[in-house]
C-alpha cells in the first residue's frame, strides 16, 4: 500500500511529498497527524534537518484542500468527532507559523483551502506556472479557515477580505502581486529549483542559502491580471465596519467590476459571508494562534449547521451548483446566531502549545 504522505531526509533537507495524487493531494486525518508528528521531530535541535521542503505529487495540484466529502460524510453523524481532524490540521497550522527551521513550500498547481494552511504560513511559496490559489469556502458554507483569518486581513488593499469573500482564484502573478507567494519559478526551470534546493549546504544564515538559490531561480510571471481591479478592490472592500456596508458600497457602485462581484456573492451562503466578515475583522487584531482558537470555535458550530453539507452537496457531490441556503438571505442571518459561533468551547478549546 503506498502512503498518502512521503518523507525523506536529503542532506540538510527535510522533504515532505503530499502522495493523493488522483484526489489532488487533499489531505486526510492521516495526513496531518503523520505531517504534524514529522515536523515536531524535525523542528527539534537534534535533528540534522535544517529546513523543510514540501511539494505535491503529479502536475495538477500542490494540495486542492481537505477531504470534504469525508467531512461531510462523518459531521452528518457525529460532528464533534468530526471537528477532531481540523483540531489537528489548525495544530499543524500552528506547528507550522511557528517552525524555528525554514520551510519552503512548492506550490506550482492547485493550490486551496487546507493545501494553502501548510504552505501560506511558511518562509518560502514558491509559485509556478500551474499555481492556482484560492479560498472558496463561501461557496460551500464554511469560511476560510487554517488561519485565513491571520494572513487575509493583512494583505494590502483589501485583497484578503476580497478573495475571501468571493472565493476568486489566482494564478501565478495574481499569487506575487497580493504576496500569497513570495517567488516564481518558470514551469521550465521548476524541476531544477527543486534539485538546487536540496542540494545546496545550508549554513548558520540558512534563509539567506535558500533566498540566494530563489533569485537565481526567479521568473517574471508577467501581468496580474488583480491589479486591473486592484483600485476598485481597494476602494469598496476595505473601511466598512459591517457586511452591510459593504454590500451598500457595491450596490451604489456602478462599474462593471461591482456588478460582477455582487453577482458572485449572492451565490454564497449567507451565513458563510456574515462567518467571513466577522472573522476577518476580528482576526485582522489577533495574533496567530488566537486565529486558530477562533477558527475551531467557528467550525465546530459549522459541524452542526445546515449550510456546509448544503454547499457540500450541491457544490461536491450532487454537483447541482444549486445549494438550498438556510437562511436564504444576508437579512435572514441573525448577529446573535454569528456572535455565538465566536464564543468558547469550554472542556473543547483548541489548545496550541
Amino acid at each position: 500500500m503506498t502512503s498518502d504522505i512521503l518523507f525523506d531526509e536529503t542532506g540538510d533537507w527535510g522533504v515532505i511529498t503530499l502522495n493523493r495524487e488522483k484526489a489532488l493531494n487533499a489531505l486526510n486525518w492521516d495526513m496531518v497527524k503523520a505531517m504534524r508528528a514529522q515536523l515536531t521531530a524535525w523542528a527539534g535541535a537534534r535533528s540534522p534537518v535544517k529546513a523543510v521542503l514540501v511539494k505535491g505529487e503529479g502536475e495538477k495540484a500542490f494540495c486542492a484542500g481537505g477531504d470534504i466529502r469525508w467531512l461531510h460524510e462523518t459531521a452528518k453523524e457525529d460532528p464533534a468527532y468530526a471537528s477532531e481532524f481540523f483540531r489537528e490540521e489548525y495544530r499543524n497550522n500552528s506547528l507550522i507559523y511557528h517552525f524555528p527551521k525554514p520551510y519552503v513550500a512548492l506550490i506550482d498547481g492547485i493550490v486551496m483551502g487546507g493545501g494553502v494552511g501548510i504552505s501560506v504560513h511558511g518562509d518560502f511559496r514558491v509559485a509556478g506556472d500551474a499555481t492556482l490559489f484560492a479560498m472558496p469556502e463561501t461557496g460551500i458554507g464554511l469560511f476560510p479557515d487554517v488561519g485565513g483569518g491571520h494572513f487575509m486581513p493583512r494583505l494590502h488593499d483589501g485583497l484578503g477580505l476580497y478573495y475571501a469573500l468571493t472565493g476568486a482564484r489566482a494564478k501565478a502573478a495574481d499569487c506575487m502581486a497580493a504576496g500569497i507567494a513570495t517567488h516564481y519559478a518558470h514551469g521550465d526551470k521548476y524541476e531544477e529549483l527543486e534539485k538546487a534546493l536540496l542540494g545546496t549546504k545550508l549554513g548558520g544564515h540558512a534563509h539567506a542559502d535558500i533566498e540566494t538559490v530563489l533569485d537565481i531561480y526567479a521568473g517574471d510571471p508577467g501581468h496580474a491580471p488583480v491589479n486591473d481591479i486592484r483600485e476598485p478592490i481597494a476602494r469598496l472592500f476595505q473601511g466598512h465596519e459591517t457586511l452591510d456596508a459593504l454590500m451598500t458600497a457595491l450596490r451604489n457602485d456602478n462599474s462593471d467590476f461591482a456588478k460582477e462581484t455582487l453577482a458572485t456573492l449572492e451565490k454564497m451562503s449567507p451565513t458563510s459571508m456574515r462567518l467571513t466578515f466577522e472573522q476577518m475583522r476580528r482576526g485582522h487584531e489577533l495574533d496567530f494562534d488566537d486565529v486558530m482558537k477562533m477558527e475551531f470555535r467557528m467550525v465546530r458550530r459549522v459541524m452542526e449547521g445546515h449550510d456546509f453539507f448544503e454547499g457540500v452537496r450541491a457544490q461536491v457531490i450532487d454537483k447541482d451548483r444549486n445549494p438550498k441556503w438556510s437562511p436564504l438571505t444576508l437579512e435572514g442571518v441573525d448577529d446573535a446566531d454569528i456572535a455565538h459561533y465566536f464564543e468558547p468551547l469550554g472542556d473543547e478549546e483548541l489548545v496550541l502549545p
